[in-house]
């Protein structure tokens, strides 16, 4: 209790401040189409320059996402340790009602200490049940673990209720920003979260439920609930008379930042081989990278802060495309998406042209992988692979503009 005393102490003042409605999700391996536990976080947030980031800092070492503003990395957004254990977080908006406590959002920071002292599902319940009361907490946890843990927890201030993937009937669980254990009918996402519903059901039915499915297909939704169209078919099929469509309720719409899918281990293979895809600015105009946590310090340089931009290459590189396809500029431009810049009838689009380049990027990392998950490889082998990924994604975005 004494170490979880100390670490509220120095952060206890910290306001973070970010809303982040995020759309996220928690994958059981039995209902994966290879057998891997996942988890998922679309990531919405004011801040939208983000990069990762490697820590060793704690009992375990791990990669983590990160604002590029926060160069101490006191706030981790999601992430992987080397015991194999993942989090994540999406914000709930209809719980602590008529708590008067001025400690909040402080998910950042309790995610950073669980990445630092967790192995299991079991060392996260623990930590949450002698981590000192009020948390400063108001969200869904996403969690996988090695031993085929996979759960998502919602807690408040006072208490906190665990979903398990393994036994939900769909063997997964989504979450959005409002809480089953909320306020009824409060908070937000609920269109966002009946988008997601239909299209993991899809994926489930026809055993396509992974994580290329999640890259190019979850974090590239252009399906709106409530009209029942698919945008993204309609522009790739036809020529409509506008190319703008609105996307607030877009699963990805203009505040999505990044995105992180971690993708588990299956018995017998390391920990530290536990994959993250990290799409690490806005998903639509942002290729996807894999890391490791037995890479060591040198993950992608795509991916990490650089001082001299104050950002991550790769993030940059996509914020200037999304700014093309938002290109409304006075107040009320954010909720208007020009989505011929993504997609098209014609096969230009920024999606279309990454998701090739990433279809390459599959067929080699699942190359590497098949060899690794028998024998892990040593740190630099991983590294050499980054260097040769990082030259193909920079030569593309060069190559495209």
């Amino acid at each position: 209790m004494k170490n979880y005393n100390a670490v509220l102490f120095v952060f206890m003042f910290v306001i973070v401040g970010n809303v982040n409605p995020c759309t996220t999700a928690v994958i059981s391996a039995k209902s994966s189409s290879d057998g891997r536990s996942m988890i998922w976080k679309l990531r919405d947030t004011g801040e939208l320059e983000n990069c990762f980031r490697y820590f060793d800092d704690g009992k375990y070492s791990y990669i983590g996402l990160i604002n590029s503003s926060d160069k101490t990395g006191e706030n981790v957004w999601g992430g992987s340790n080397s015991a194999g254990f993942a989090i994540i977080n999406s914000a709930s908006y209809n719980v602590n009602k008529g708590d008067t406590t001025s400690l909040k959002d402080m998910e950042g920071v309790f995610m950073k200490l669980a990445l630092q002292t967790c192995a299991s599902l079991q060392d996260l319940e623990k930590l949450l049940d002698e981590y000192p009361k009020p948390y400063g907490l108001a969200t869904h946890f996403g969690v996988i673990d090695v031993h085929g843990g996979a759960a998502f927890y919602e807690v408040n201030n006072q208490t906190w209720t665990k979903f398990d993937a393994n036994t939900d009937p769909n063997g997964y669980v989504i979450r959005t920003n409002y809480s089953e254990t909320g306020t009824l009918d409060e908070g937000n996402g609920y269109i966002r979260r009946q988008a997601a519903e239909k299209i993991f059901a899809d994926a489930k039915q026809y055993n396509r439920l992974n994580y290329k499915t999640i890259v190019q297909e979850f974090t590239r939704c252009f399906y709106h609930p409530i009209f029942g169209l698919d945008y993204r078919k309609i522009y790739q099929s036809s020529n409509p008379e506008t190319d703008f469509v609105a996307s607030t309720d877009f699963i990805t719409r203009n505040s999505s930042a990044s995105s992180i899918i971690v993708q588990g281990t299956r018995k017998g293979e390391s920990p530290e081989m536990t994959t993250i895809w990290g799409q690490v600015g806005f998903p639509e105009t942002c290729v996807v990278m894999p890391m490791w946590v037995h890479g060591g310090n040198n993950i992608p340089q795509l991916l990490q802060y650089k001082d001299t931009i104050k950002n991550s290459r790769l993030n940059m590189y996509a914020l200037d495309w999304k700014n093309e396809a938002y290109p409304v500029e006075h107040s009320d431009g954010y909720h208007y998406l020009k989505i011929t810049r993504l997609v098209n009838s014609q096969g230009t689009g920024y999606v279309q042209r990454i998701e090739h380049l990433e279809k390459m990027i599959f067929i080699m990392t699942e190359e590497k992988m098949g060899k690794w998950r028998k024998k892990t490889p040593e740190a630099n082998e991983i590294n050499v692979f980054y260097d040769e990924l990082n030259k193909i994604v920079n030569e593309f975005y060069f190559k495209e503009n």
